[in-house]
């Protein structure tokens, strides 16, 4: 029932009056707590609901939209969907890529191909792709803190976007990427391509219905969605022209205006 209305508050669905003032003074100090508990120190808190910090979408007067995939670890198959990146690299299209440590040690040789695209940004998906509800604030750190590591160590490259494993979260998972300065990236349209018994036509149509300015959409570029790339191909050469809207990264997204998509 908290996440339930704390979600409706994030979303303004109604105001903070009544019973909602304290479960949001209880997240509040819940978050403080747990910041002290899992830094040392009370000074590299970030005092703000943590709810509040879990992102869906951007601007609504963006006229672009977020392509992000993940690239969580496979047991079959090469892990990487090389037609679909490609594709994005030929027609140069502005994508977000959330690498988990597990995928990355796999991958080394597609972790510096995708970093060296200056029109590709990469956020963090977890260390071995676990599901973070389950698990206490220091085993949900040590998850969330193992590819932020790598990129740094491996690569010489800052991570700053988070996005949990299958989307799973709780208060616990918020306020631990709070306390490393992440960005807690979700999504407002779910494309469903992991799914084999989707065709690439009703992939399309449940992403264009949709898609509207500051939409956030999930894909994935591990191999997982057999019709990714005719699904993009599609979305990027007709429904978004049609639509006047323009692939972007995900910080592009949120830092769009009306004037500078």
């Amino acid at each position: 029932m908290e996440d339930t209305v704390t979600a409706a508050y994030a979303e303004g669905q109604f105001n903070l009056t009544g019973s909602c003032i304290l479960i949001h003074m209880r997240r509040y100090w819940f978050n403080m707590l747990l910041g002290i508990l899992l830094t040392g120190s009370s000074s590299l808190l970030l005092a703000v609901d943590g709810a509040a910090q879990v992102i869906k979408s951007g601007p609504p007067t963006c006229p672009g939209v977020a392509l992000t995939f993940d690239l969580c670890p496979v047991r079959k198959g090469p892990g990487y969907d090389q037609p679909l990146i490609d594709y994005l690299v030929k027609y140069r299209v502005p994508a977000t890529f959330f690498m988990s440590s597990r995928w990355m040690a796999k991958h080394e040789a597609e972790v510096d191909h995708l970093l060296g695209m200056e029109f590709f940004e990469v956020g963090t998906h977890g260390e071995v792709h676990v599901h973070l509800p389950m698990h206490n604030a220091e085993e949900q750190r040590r998850e969330i803190l193992g590819p932020v590591k790598m990129l740094q160590e491996r690569y010489a490259r800052d991570a700053t976007l988070f996005r949990p494993p299958y989307g799973e979260y709780n208060d616990v998972t918020v306020a631990v990427a709070n306390t490393l300065s992440l960005r807690f990236i979700q999504w407002s349209i779910e494309s469903g391509d992991p799914d084999s018994r989707l065709s690439a036509e009703q992939i399309l149509t449940r992403v264009a219905n949709r898609a509207k300015p500051g939409s956030i959409i999930v894909f994935h570029a591990n191999g997982k969605g057999k019709q990714t790339k005719q699904v993009i191909e599609q979305l990027t050469t007709d429904i978004l022209p049609r639509k006047g809207l323009r692939p972007l990264t995900i910080s592009e997204l949120l830092n769009c205006s009306p004037s500078r998509p």
